[in-house]
């Protein structure tokens, strides 16, 4: 990838000190052994299979859009986790319950049953899809004790997963605030839709408080960091833009496809760094939990703030008192401005919160990976989880859907999520 301008007003090298100090500042081992007792063939491929699983009843079926899709994900392995910490000995902290284990269950069937479970608690009608696919899987595990011992952990742990998350705020009926003031949001173009407001509201699954890392807000509309932001998406991020370069677009599109990317990076990470079953499991438990809380946090702060889109700032820039931004009211973005909010970025509260965990959990920032997207058409390779960040930063502002500072901010609460879940969270249990 060429031609990526580094990020501007100074925030970089504080931002990505930040993500990479996570793995020094937590110790975790990325792997540990299962208990003697555990079968000897528990590894993380098993995790791989029913997150790919998962994501036919999250996405393919449901399309449930990324700050709804983040919550469904981490319910699912949170009970992973704790199915596999249990039957592995619990060298980890549950993240809820530890069930009771001997070492000998099947951790096929456990991981199976874990998500199986929870999936069809969120989606009942995807029952005669879910449970064909749970019985062609548990027709290959072997009979006996041990797959019975597996079945019995899994569903402990997916019963208190989904006691956990009864009445925790999803899906209910919050509604985004629509101004009709300079810097207040409205809805934008195409759709001039309101969606999802209610993710704000959820109760976290780690953070006491969802407004813990609530920031102190947008720059004024009057102020010279406004301009930069307005005037850097104008050039760059619209549709006809003259400078945004091939390999920017590309980035932004690849950033954009609501077939997330970071699927496939977790689970190549599995393979490639070839994880043992409680390792994968805490891998993706960690991951998905703290991407949940970043977008609960996230979208908390976009209710407090109700910042309008850059779409809606540039076409009514002859409002907002600033004499270093114009009007071009015929302006619009490369990418379709999502249904909510400017400030904070969404998608870099998400990325920046995975990308930490996952550079605490392997105990360094500098790890190859890459993804491809169909929406771009495109693989992004990427050497670091911070190039990664450094780049979903940039990508928002290229797709002409985010400031600047809203992107940046986004990035900074993700990474204190993973902080705080770092210290209070997946600790080694002895």
């Amino acid at each position: 990838m060429t031609g990526r301008p580094p990020i501007s007003h100074g925030v970089r090298p504080v931002l990505l000190a930040a993500l990479v100090t996570l793995a020094p500042a937590v110790a975790l081992p990325a792997a540990a052994a299962p208990a003697a007792a555990a079968p000897a063939a528990a590894t993380g491929e098993v995790v791989v299979t029913w997150n790919r699983n998962a994501q036919l009843s999250i996405w393919d079926v449901a399309r449930e859009q990324p700050q709804v899709q983040s919550r469904s994900f981490a319910m699912v392995h949170g009970a992973v986790h704790d199915a596999v910490n249990a039957i592995a000995g619990t060298p980890y902290q549950p993240y809820l319950v530890a069930p009771r284990a001997t070492g000998t269950e099947s951790v096929a069937a456990a991981v199976a049953t874990a998500t199986h479970r929870v999936l069809l608690s969120m989606y009942p009608q995807q029952q005669t899809a879910l449970q064909e696919r749970y019985d062609l899987f548990l027709a290959t595990v072997p009979a006996g004790r041990s797959k019975r011992g597996g079945i019995a952990v899994g569903a402990l742990a997916a019963a208190a997963m989904i006691e956990s998350r009864r009445d925790d705020g999803a899906f209910g009926a919050d509604t985004w605030v629509v101004g009709d003031q300079p810097g207040q949001w409205r809805p934008t173009p195409p759709a001039f839709a309101s969606d999802t407001a209610w993710v704000g509201h959820v109760r976290p699954f780690v953070l006491p408080s969802a407004s813990m890392f609530r920031t102190a807000g947008p720059p004024a509309l009057t102020s010279p960091e406004y301009a930069r932001d307005v005037n850097e998406v104008r050039a760059v991020g619209g549709r006809s833009s003259t400078v945004r370069t091939a390999d920017q677009t590309q980035a932004a599109l690849w950033w954009h496809d609501r077939h997330l990317t970071e699927w496939e990076i977790r689970r190549q990470l599995a393979g490639t760094r070839h994880l043992t079953a409680v390792a994968a499991a805490r891998m993706f438990a960690m991951a998905s939990i703290a991407e949940a809380d970043a977008a609960i946090a996230c979208f908390d702060e976009k209710a407090a703030w109700s910042r309008w889109r850059p779409v809606t700032a540039i076409q009514l820039a002859d409002t907002d008192g600033n004499p270093d931004t114009a009007a071009e009211p015929d302006w619009l973005p490369l990418l379709v401005t999502p249904a909510h909010p400017d400030y904070t970025s969404g998608h870099t509260c998400r990325t920046a919160a995975t990308m930490g965990a996952l550079a605490a959990f392997f105990h360094r920032d500098t790890i190859a990976f890459s993804a491809y997207s169909a929406d771009s058409g495109t693989t992004r390779s990427f050497t670091s989880f911070s190039q990664a960040v450094t780049e979903v930063i940039d990508a928002r502002v290229w797709g002409g859907i985010h400031t600047r500072s809203a992107d940046v901010a986004g990035a900074t609460i993700g990474v204190g999520v993973t902080r705080y879940l770092l210290a209070h969270a997946f600790q080694p249990s002895r």
